[in-house]
């Protein structure tokens, strides 16, 4: 089966039928590699962000989680009306 690349936002990409998708049983997140210059799709290992809410359970417990940037404003906000 030919394909052609398409224009997709800053990237590229290819269209990959329905039926090529079922067969491969793969979902929306997969892994691809590049391997003997043959681009390969398969099934994810695990789910996208998988371990996150334990990892931020963690972090919370441990008292890591304040802010990164301190809170600021632009001058001009105090006069905004909501």
């Amino acid at each position: 089966m030919k394909a052609t690349l398409r224009k997709m936002g800053n990237s590229q990409g290819v269209l990959i039928p329905k039926a090529i998708i079922a067969q491969l049983g793969i979902g929306v997140n997969m892994n691809m590699t590049v391997e003997n210059d043959t681009i390969v799709l398969r099934k994810a290992d695990k789910p996208l962000r998988d371990g996150w809410l334990d990892a931020s359970k963690k972090i919370s417990a441990a008292g890591d989680d304040a802010l990164v940037w301190p809170e600021f404003s632009n001058t001009e906000d105090a006069e905004l009306v909501w």
